[in-house]
């Protein structure tokens, strides 16, 4: 499918009630024009979850949870983008624009092929378990019911190296399909064999239910690898995906944590014996790509490694690659077991009550951080703590703004010494470059920073009150929010339909999306006569301000280098345009 087109985003958002949205999920109380709830991505007693139906936006203000009806479907339902909009269209009666592109079309159905592949090949494992004793007994002495084998689609690859090509790959077409899905490997001599073989099949679903790939684990020590994964297809991106994730989905309607783990007969264990928030990386070290989907879909996240030197690297590894997604409201944790054990092991033999309290106990990423970071420092000395200093600097740079990277430049500074308050740690730890773009600073009682508050205010109160202006003329002016307002004005020029909730997801990601939730956020005294009136007061009063900077650089290039003949025509211009608005 193509980008789907702005025109069409913006009408199926004009076309979806918000309020119907959220209210058929969360119960919500209407207070005054807006509507309020306790906030279903975070824990909190008292309503601060917020949705205004005419502007199509919702925010809450204890974890900054914010946007459009798709966004919500996104974070609550945990859809995909595609799949969120798919929802909203059938809801409206609107049909989603599909690609024309004949290629696309056909890559289309060619995904659909490697799809019913897939499946086919996991039916097969399915049901070559069902008459294999040697497989059942192995599960069986594993503790796994009858019920969890089915939960998870566990099967069976046959011994030899032709079983499941013999079963379905009879012709050409399914042949190659099957081999494209990573299930077939091929020798020097070109000779195509069953790439699983003799092993316990586990299917790797997407976040749609669909199989992707498959992971195949020995029943024997002695017999290969323990593990054998699919290979990168066009379906499956290891660093992408989580075995059990769909299964979480599934089996919780809430999902409070997840439990992140390193084999499938680890996820499985945790499930049959009462943990099922369990997911696995994919024989991968835990990518940025796993870290943001661990976090949409949970708050709490628990990472379990051996406690040696090889799972304390794994942890830091994945510490890396979540802390720049540390935003407040989340939490991660680590969990290191004792040696020669794993969540298997632990929890059959010391049940989920155990586990959990273990868990309970599990080391936070800031002490974590902080403890691996100084493992090998004397914090007595200054050239110590310099050193820790210089070393959670960069990762400390990379924390969003908020609570928590604030408290972790204060305890840095508390072990160091070095800035420890978080304005001054703001000297030390450098935050990330402010764009051009950026907003007014909130208070400032200068009118020329006040005049861009008020229009980016109102633009967001009702975006269609641009479409009152008869243009606009300050790109240029040097006052902070300019280029973004311009910006701001430019998007809704190109989508007059545009909503509040669509406006600032455009600004999804950037600096300046924070300043946008808190303004819309806020209800501006006055009527929609009024709001016009005073954006084009203030759109004027911007353009006055771009001539008096004019003029004062032409006046001051004359005090020093002196005008040539263009310039001194345009000062003499603007002098009496200037006349005319005293």
């Amino acid at each position: 499918m193509a980008r789907l087109p702005d025109a069409f985003i913006d009408e199926l958002l004009a076309r979806s009630d918000i309020v119907e949205v959220v209210g058929s999920r969360v119960p919500l109380k209407r207070k005054g024009k807006e509507y309020e709830a306790r906030c279903p991505f975070h824990d909190e007693r008292s309503p601060s979850f917020y949705v205004s139906p005419t502007k199509q936006f919702y925010h809450c203000f204890g974890c900054g949870a914010h946007g459009t009806a798709i966004s919500f479907l996104m974070n609550y339902d945990r859809l995909e983008f595609l799949d969120a909009v798919d929802e909203l269209a059938k809801r409206a009666g609107m049909e989603v624009p599909r690609d024309p592109n004949p290629r696309s079309a056909q890559q289309a159905d060619d995904s659909r092929d490697l799809y019913a592949a897939v499946e086919a090949a996991n039916r097969f494992f399915i049901k070559q378990l069902e008459g294999s004793d040697k497989a059942r007994a192995y599960l069986d002495g594993r503790g796994v019911d009858a019920s969890v084998r089915a939960q998870f689609q566990i099967g069976y690859a046959p011994d030899g190296y032709s079983a499941l090509k013999d079963a379905l790959g009879k012709d050409e077409r399914r042949l190659k399909l099957l081999e494209r899905a990573g299930l077939f490997s091929r020798n020097d001599r070109g000779h195509v064999y069953d790439k699983f073989r003799d092993r316990v099949m586990f299917p790797i679903f997407d976040r749609r239910g669909r199989v992707i790939a498959f992971g195949g684990r020995v029943m024997a020590k002695d017999d290969g690898p323990k593990y054998l994964n699919s290979p990168e297809t066009a379906l499956f991106h290891k660093g992408r995906e989580l075995y059990g994730l769909w299964q979480v989905r599934q089996a919780n309607q809430k999902i409070e944590r997840l439990v992140v783990v390193e084999g499938y007969m680890d996820v499985v264990s945790l499930f049959q014996y009462g943990v099922p928030q369990a997911v696995a990386t994919l024989g991968t070290a835990t990518t940025p790509d796993h870290a943001e989907l661990l976090f949409r879909n949970a708050p709490d996240v628990y990472f379990c490694f051996d406690g040696d030197a090889a799972g304390r690297k794994a942890a830091w590894k994945a510490l890396e690659s979540v802390i720049p997604r540390m935003k407040d409201g989340r939490q991660a944790f680590f969990l290191f077991l004792p040696d020669g054990e794993d969540p298997d092991t632990i929890v059959r033999k010391e049940g989920a009550d155990a586990f959990n309290a273990r868990l309970a106990q599990a080391t936070p990423l800031s002490q974590f951080f902080f403890d691996q970071l100084s493992s090998d420092i004397n914090l007595a000395t200054l050239d110590g703590r310099a050193r820790l200093a210089e070393r959670a600097k960069p990762l400390l740079a990379q924390i969003p703004d908020g609570a928590f990277g604030d408290l972790m430049r204060q305890q840095l500074g508390q072990l160091t010494g070095v800035g420890g308050t978080s304005s001054a740690n703001a000297n030390f730890v450098p935050a990330p470059p402010r764009t051009p773009a950026r907003p007014p600073a909130q208070g400032d009682g200068a009118q020329k920073r006040s005049l861009v508050r008020a229009a980016v205010a109102l633009l967001l109160q009702q975006p269609a009150l641009a479409q009152a202006l008869d243009g606009h003329h300050f790109a240029g002016l040097r006052q902070p929010g300019v280029e973004l307002l311009i910006e701001m004005l430019g998007i809704i020029d190109a989508r007059p339909d545009i909503s509040t909730g669509a406006l600032i997801a455009h600004f999804e990601g950037r600096q300046e999306q924070q300043w946008l939730n808190t303004l819309a956020t806020q209800t501006l005294p006055g009527d929609v006569d009024s709001w016009r009136q005073e954006l084009q007061d203030a759109v004027a009063q911007l353009e006055k301000q771009l001539l008096l900077q004019r003029l004062e650089e032409l006046q001051a290039k004359a005090r020093g280098q002196g005008l040539d003949d263009t310039d001194k025509y345009e000062l003499r211009e603007l002098l009496k345009v200037r006349a005319t608005l005293r």
